[in-house]
Formats: C-alpha cells, sequence, structure tokens
C-alpha cells in the first residue's frame, strides 16, 4: 500500500511540474494539493 501511495504522490508531482507551474506559489499549491491527495488516499 506504502509503494503505491509513494508512486501516486510521485506522479502528481511529475504531473504539476509538466503543467508548468512557473511561480513559487503555484509551486507550492500544488505540493500541497499533492499531499491532500496522498492524505486522501490513506484514509
Amino acid at each position: 500500500m506504502k509503494k503505491v501511495i509513494a508512486l501516486s504522490f510521485t506522479l502528481l508531482m511529475a504531473a504539476g511540474a509538466l503543467a508548468g507551474c512557473n511561480t513559487i506559489e503555484g509551486a507550492g499549491k500544488d505540493v500541497e494539493r499533492g499531499g491532500q491527495a496522498v492524505q486522501d488516499a490513506a484514509d
């Protein structure tokens, strides 16, 4: 299960980077959304 969560988090981070977040604020929001998705998956 932890491997699935780690893979999901990695894929979300890669998708955020590829989406082109050009500012630190945008990157922070992407990281926050990724973290939230991992927490939701763990519940």
